[in-house]
Parts: structure tokens; sequence; C-alpha cells
């Protein structure tokens, strides 16, 4: 009897590992652009929820934007890119940015976020 053996060929194993290498290099690339997203989100709730912000001029919620994201350290945006609507009492503040993460030679990716105060 014929027994056919079982198992990954080195093509194979090789080919898996590319595919892990390739995965993982774009996700440690992308892990810091979603943080910065995130922290960017968690700020604007901050600003947004302030009791001395309520009543603020949005010169003064921009300023307070521009304070925090420098200890922060958000480059993504800066405080003209917000856009401030004070109309329901409470400040929502909201932004749409792109950010362009190189990852090898000319090959990059685009990424859009929309963030904003709830």
């Amino acid at each position: 009897m014929n027994k056919r053996q079982r198992g990954l060929s080195f093509s194979g194993f090789m080919l898996g590992a590319f595919i892990l290498v390739l995965v993982s290099i774009v996700g440690l690339k992308l892990i810091p652009v979603y943080m910065q997203n995130a922290e960017i989100n968690k700020l604007f709730a901050t600003i947004a929820n302030d009791p001395d912000m309520q009543k603020a001029s949005m010169r003064d919620i921009r300023a307070s934007f521009t304070k925090r994201a420098s200890i922060d350290n958000i480059s993504a945006i800066k405080a003209e890119d917000i856009e401030i609507d004070v109309s329901s009492g409470r400040p929502v503040l909201s932004a749409s940015y792109a950010v362009k993460v190189p990852l090898a030679g000319n090959i990059s990716l685009y990424l859009d976020f929309n963030s904003a105060s709830k």
C-alpha cells in the first residue's frame, strides 16, 4: 500500500512565512495611526465635556486643543482643522483628516479618519 506523506512543504512554509511577515509589517505601521486617532477622539470628548469649555469661545477651544495636543504629541491635525459647533449649548468638535503611511519604497497606505466628540 502506498501511503502519501502529509505535511507542509518547504515552498508552502516559505509562502506562509512571507504572508505572515507582510501582514505583521503592515499591522505594525498602522497601530500608531489608529492609536493617534483614538487619542484625538478622547481629546475631543474631554474638551467637549470640560465645564470651562461650555461657554468658551471658538478661539479658546482651539487654544485648549493646541495645548492638550502638544502634551499628547498629536501631529495628525492642527487646531485650524477642527470644526466646532456650539449651537446645542455644548461644544461639538469634529475633524476629517487623512494620514499617509509609507510602507516600502513608493508604496503607501492612505487612511481617512472622521473624528468627533459625542
